[in-house]
């Protein structure tokens, strides 16, 4: 019973005391291992997590077709310039099979500029991840471990959102 509330506690105290209060968020009790996650850049460079040396990873999936990705991407450049979250890097990576022309006129049309567009290409990280609609945002820590996802749109610029991610960062 000692083991089961000090696992508690820490678990607690690893995701942020308080947790914001949104319906889709997912918080993983034991965080998710995956091996070999791969995707391309907007010059087909291979990214491999493992590499990354970020201690927050955001991994979100979305496509140009999907309206509600296109109202939370605004917010979502915002997220990655907020000054609170300096050991935060996102990753907008496009599943919709979609060629470099048309993501970066949508990443235009939507004065995105603090982001670069990233791709899933052949779809395997749909199937990786589970994926069961978009958007879908993946939280990573810095061993590349999922311990949330975000299941459909939020509103980035959420205080209470970015909160807790300054406290996990």
């Amino acid at each position: 019973m000692r083991i089961l509330i000090l696992f508690t506690f820490l678990i607690t105290n690893a995701l942020g005391n308080e947790l914001p209060d949104l319906k889709n968020l997912v918080v993983h009790k034991i965080p998710k291992i995956y091996d070999n996650v791969i995707f391309l850049d907007d010059a087909d460079e291979e990214i491999n997590i493992q590499n990354l040396d970020s201690k927050l990873i955001i991994l979100n999936f979305w496509a140009t077709w999907c309206e509600p990705c296109k109202e939370e991407m605004p917010s979502l450049n915002r997220l990655q310039a907020n000054q609170k979250l300096k050991n935060l890097k996102i990753y907008p990576i496009n599943i919709g099979k979609e060629n470099l022309k048309k993501v970066k006129s949508f990443f235009t049309e939507l004065d995105i500029n603090n982001l670069k567009p990233y791709f899933d290409n052949p779809s395997t990280l749909a199937k990786t991840f589970s994926l069961r609609g978009l958007p879908t945002t993946i939280l990573l820590n810095s061993k590349g471990e999922e311990f949330a996802r975000i299941i459909g749109s939020i509103n980035f610029d959420d205080e209470n959102f970015i909160n807790w991610l300054k406290n996990l960062s």
